[in-house]
């Protein structure tokens, strides 16, 4: 029998990439999964559309002050108490081929004890986005997986030690074992990071699949949208604003949390500029 996958989807307004979204998993060769939307208190029609749509969707209501990591917990702690086995986060800017969940789930039968991560291409150019990356705690930097392999050496799964959250498989049991993402210290930015980032401290293995594809939207992010204007408030807002990928209280306690204590004098002033 195929396992049953919990789909956590935090939203808030961009109905389109929704329903958009919502489609292509519709149309997955693999059909045993659960979605969980944690409509943040869009004004944009989201909520009547998926009803509309998509009855079958569970649909939970946030005040609009959620941000991605505390509207995803909520989706988590939703899916543990329906006694999930394997939940998987997911963008709404996202639009998955129609084997992603299938090679998601295939890839976790030898890997039980691990994260599994998705490969991202361009929705526009077809252009590889992202394979994975190895954060270098001493330079503060990533190698990035896709840079050393040509077109015909990406696939399967390669090891890292950091996921992005914008679709990420997730065995239940880790969060037994680690908690939930840190709704605390990282609202929106970096808490995918942390939380993969201390799997992988606590023994967890974690890969980049890339048989696992999501075509994305490389320019639809807060944090795009601060790097493209370039201005004195876009770039304030890019170091201190809750979308701003650059946030230095955000990284601070990142690299407090994660950076192994001999490379912390390093990673995080060096991180920061």
């Amino acid at each position: 029998m195929s396992k049953l996958i919990h789909i956590v989807i935090p939203v808030h307004n961009r109905k389109d990439f929704t329903r958009n979204c919502l489609n292509e998993l519709y149309k997955q060769n693999y059909s045993n999964f659960k979605i969980i939307i944690i409509d943040d208190g869009s004004t944009d029609g989201t909520a009547d559309m998926i009803r509309k749509l998509y009855p079958e969707v569970v649909i939970i209501n946030g005040n609009g002050n959620l941000w991605w990591t505390k509207a995803t917990n909520i989706g988590v702690d939703y899916a543990l108490k329906d006694k999930a086995e394997y939940i998987l986060t997911l963008n709404n800017d996202v639009i998955p081929y129609h084997d992603y969940l299938l090679n998601m789930i295939l890839a976790l039968e030898d890997e039980t004890n691990s994260i599994i991560g998705s490969f991202a291409i361009d929705v526009y150019t077809g252009k590889p986005l992202y394979g994975g990356e190895i954060i270098n705690w001493k330079s503060a930097k990533s190698t990035y997986i896709i840079d050393s392999l040509e077109i015909e050496q990406m696939k399967g799964l390669h090891e890292v030690n950091c996921l992005p959250g914008r679709g990420m498989l997730i065995p239940s049991h880790i969060f037994y074992k680690i908690g939930l993402f840190d709704e605390i210290h990282l609202k929106h930015y970096l808490a995918d990071f942390d939380f993969s980032s201390r799997a992988f401290h606590n023994g967890y293995k974690l890969y980049c699949n890339h048989d696992a594809k999501l075509k994305i939207y490389p320019e639809e992010s807060g944090a795009a949208a601060n790097l493209r204007n370039k201005s004195i408030k876009s770039f304030l807002s890019h170091i201190w604003g809750r979308k701003g990928a650059g946030n230095i209280k955000d990284l601070f306690y990142f690299g407090i949390n994660n950076c192994p204590r001999k490379y912390i004098l390093l990673f995080i002033p060096i991180g920061i500029i």
